[in-house]
């Protein structure tokens, strides 16, 4: 068996065995090594998928349950990145609120890293089996996280509503993956898209089955109506979790989305994209018009999430029109694009609420907001940047990640869906705003200085820049998304 293309997944679970070992030893006064070599590990991780993903084409392993191709080392590429900035981002944080030092040590990063390696397993998993059990190593660490701090009921809340509603969604996708098995007789993802492409195959069995498949990635992502979870377990969690909730899986959720949908169930597109139609209309109207409501800035940002989720699917319903598939690569690549600006943007956003907070203190309302261009105008500005992206409000890169969904769906001949996406993004415009408005023009209610560590200030800096810079720049990531959806699909 070849295990060169498992070398990156083999590393970080040693890696993360012997963190945990380490950080067992370590006094509150060096735990800081915990964090280090977390990012150390990540950093090894990263040049391991490199070397090992560079051959340009698809390499399975494992009797074809695992594969390396192009598709997968963008996304864990883009993974590593994310996990690596929402624990430079939550160190200060987790610090003051005893998640990673005192009782709990080092669990935050440990459980941050597991669910990691979850994610790098969806990503790269070519059997259904393999998915599932990548998205439960994933689902079990965030669960534990989002409870890590056992003295707040509202941690613990979310916690539980988390693990039921997402039990309930495990259980979904797996009477789905047995309904699909039953059609085609098998759980490789490339001999169900060649049964699901014949005549053998049942298609009443195999449509029921994408219902309930439809249904757990729908809870995943956390679109409309799936999404009863998401603004309780955002608001509830400590932030640094909400983080890495929202960031690094998203990712993970498009990778599992696209092998299901795409590649494995790619000749029943018309039934699955009229799924999509559906909860990305829904979720845009409720997200938008929900987080006009919020104060509190996490549920606003929840919400949002929503919203741009629904979006991210206007790209993966657009593959097929009329029966042809010329328009995919475009379409997917679009998706592909729009949910790793999408993440990078989620990330900076968090990283400014992680930098106004302190111990005891959330600065999670948008009363917290209110005169950031008067303490610290770098940042206000930088948060203005990401307000920008979010909008989609060129010359930012949620502006030009919009602007390639909607093509996708016009090239389509849907151009009613489009016009709805804009309309209700219009409507998002005005929450993300506000704001804006509260930073440069309300005046102060908290006026203690900002203190934050020089990594978390430099990191934050070139987060908000990447999204003006990406913006203005857009072609090079663009072309790597493209290239990576042509290359995996022909392979």
């Amino acid at each position: 068996m070849n295990f060169i293309p498992l070398y990156p997944e083999i590393f970080l679970l040693v890696a993360i065995c012997a963190i945990l070992l380490t950080d067992m030893f370590l006094s509150d006064s060096k735990r800081y090594l915990t964090y280090v070599l977390s990012l150390v590990a990540l950093g090894v991780t990263a040049a391991l998928t490199l070397s090992t993903g560079n051959s340009g084409g698809s390499e399975y392993t494992s009797s074809n349950m695992f594969v390396s191709d192009p598709l997968s080392m963008v996304l864990k590429l883009a993974s590593y990145a994310a996990v690596g900035m929402t624990l430079i981002y939550s160190r200060t944080y987790a610090t003051a609120r005893g998640m990673s030092n005192g009782s709990l040590g080092g669990e935050f990063y440990v459980l941050a890293l597991f669910a990691l390696l979850g994610q790098m397993v969806m990503i790269s998993g070519n059997n259904f089996l393999i998915i599932y059990l990548g998205l439960e190593l994933m689902s079990l660490a965030l669960y534990a996280l989002v409870a890590l701090r056992r003295d707040h009921t509202i941690s613990t809340e979310a916690s539980m509503k988390y693990f039921v509603l997402g039990a309930l969604a495990s259980g979904f996708m797996l009477y789905g993956i047995s309904m699909l098995y039953g059609a085609t007789g098998t759980l490789d993802l490339t001999e169900v898209a060649k049964a699901s492409a014949s005549a053998t195959a049942n298609k009443t069995i195999l449509v029921f089955g994408i219902v309930f498949l439809v249904a757990g990635l729908a809870f995943k992502l956390g679109v409309v109506p799936f999404h009863m979870w998401v603004p309780d377990v955002y608001h509830g969690a400590p932030t640094a979790v909400t983080l890495l909730l929202g960031g690094a899986p998203k990712l993970a959720a498009f990778a599992i989305t696209f092998r299901l949908l795409v590649e494995g169930l790619f000749a029943q597109a018309v039934d699955w994209q009229q799924m999509l139609v559906v909860l990305a209309v829904l979720s845009m109207a409720v997200g938008n018009i929900t987080a006009i409501a919020q104060t509190n800035i996490k549920r606003m940002l929840a919400y949002s999430t929503i919203s741009q989720m629904g979006f991210m699917l206007l790209g993966l319903l657009s593959g097929v029109a009329n029966g042809s598939a010329g328009n995919a690569a475009d379409a997917y690549s679009a998706s592909m694009f729009y949910s790793i600006t999408y993440v990078l943007t989620t990330l900076g956003t968090f990283g400014v609420i992680m930098l106004l907070s302190r111990a005891g203190f959330e600065a999670d309302t948008l009363e917290d907001f209110k005169g950031l261009n008067k303490r610290s105008p770098w940042f206000a500005f930088v948060m203005l940047l990401l307000m920008f992206s979010l909008a989609g409000i060129p010359p930012m890169v949620g502006f030009y990640a919009k602007l390639s969904v909607l093509q996708a769906v016009i090239s389509t001949g849907q151009l009613w869906l489009a016009l709805v996406a804009v309309l209700f993004s219009l409507i998002g415009t005005f929450y993300y705003l506000r704001v804006v408005k509260v930073m440069y023009f309300d005046e102060a209610v908290d006026t203690s200085e900002i203190q934050t560590t020089a990594d978390m200030r430099i990191v934050l800096s070139l987060n908000g820049l990447a999204v003006l810079v990406l913006g203005i720049l857009p072609s090079g990531l663009m072309n790597v998304c493209l290239n990576a959806i042509v290359k995996t699909l022909a392979s």
